[in-house]
């Protein structure tokens, strides 16, 4: 007869985890995925913020692509919205065989670049700048001076520019200190590109400076303290700390930049120039306005539009993959 401790235990099951081979992780049950239907239940009220931005790139974006239609068809005022009779590529052989299309073309390459090689590096110089004064109130009274320009409408800044550029203007007056003597500056070409970069870094370096302060932001202290425990100056911790911090800012800004490359101001450049000044001012955007709305050659101006528009998504396509092998950021 068996004592009660003499009982062999019922056999224990083995736990989950320890039947788990060492170093499996635990499986978690995912959670049932839930639909677009039951997100937007939840989240209308952020999903509604996005329906006037949807709309109105629908509107004013999208829409309007239909329109490029005629520029392989023959338009005419008054008649089909999208053309008369099919003409294939008579308008593009056109402009390309226009000399005044060329000069135009130049003009804007020119003053793309010169934007770009101004408007583009200054605003990071002038961040570096501002993030090394250490008077906060110094630094936070030139940020609002720096940027207070970008809020003021381009018919102003056309008017100041062509007031401080006139012969009685300030600029003059300083000439005319100096012992020269005034300058028609806005009836010289040669002048004019210079006057349209520099009232162009005016109005836009500090706004840009914003962007890349707050990129600095980001930057690890720590980084920084290493750098000086390696020796390394303010110059060295510069470019080895900051510069590479902020490379994704400047790399995405850097694209952007380039896909705006050949819209050159259409606004300023069109308040500032006159026909003395069109073989350096003249450019693509203008010169297409002359030929819809001035000479109603509405398939010419389209044709003229979209190979600009052809131009501008190569150049952002390009760059964005040179930038996404060699730096390794890229926009998608």
């Amino acid at each position: 007869m068996t004592t009660p401790d003499t009982l062999t235990p019922p056999p224990v099951p083995p736990a989950r985890d320890a039947a788990r081979p060492a170093g499996r992780p635990a499986r978690r049950r995912r959670g049932r995925r839930r639909t677009w239907r039951q997100a937007l239940r939840k989240d209308w009220q952020l999903y509604s913020l996005a329906v006037a931005p949807l709309v109105f790139f629908l509107v004013f974006r999208y829409l309007p692509m239909a329109g490029n239609v005629i520029a392989f068809r023959r338009f005419s005022p008054g008649g089909s919205l999208f053309g008369e009779t099919w003409v294939g590529l008579r308008y593009i052989r056109l402009f390309l065989a226009d000399p005044t299309f060329w000069e135009v073309f130049t003009n804007t390459l020119v003053l793309g670049t010169l934007t770009l090689l101004f408007c583009f590096p200054l605003p990071i110089v002038l961040a570096l700048l501002l993030n090394e004064v250490r008077a906060r109130r110094l630094r936070r009274f030139v940020q609002s001076v720096s940027y207070l320009p970008h809020f003021l409408s381009i018919v102003i800044v056309a008017a100041m520019v062509m007031q401080l550029t006139s012969m009685d203007g300030t600029v003059n007056q300083i000439v005319r200190g100096l012992g020269g003597e005034a300058v028609p500056f806005l009836q010289r070409p040669e002048w004019f590109r210079t006057i349209y970069v520099s009232s162009e870094v005016w109005q836009t370096v500090g706004w840009g400076t914003i962007l890349y302060l707050a990129a600095l932001t980001t930057i690890d202290e720590n980084l920084y303290e290493a750098a000086r425990i390696d020796g390394a100056n303010r110059w060295r911790q510069t470019w080895h700390v900051t510069l590479p911090g902020i490379r994704p800012t400047m790399v995405t800004l850097l694209i952007l930049n380039i896909g705006t490359f050949m819209a050159v101001g259409f606004e300023k450049i069109l308040l500032l120039y006159n026909p003395l000044t069109y073989p350096t001012a003249d450019v693509i955007s203008t010169y297409l306005y002359r030929m819809g709305f001035e000479s109603s050659n509405f398939s010419y101006a389209a044709a003229i539009g979209l190979f600009e528009a052809v131009i501008g998504l190569t150049l952002v396509l390009t760059a964005n993959a040179i930038s996404k092998r060699t730096v390794g950021t890229s926009l998608w």
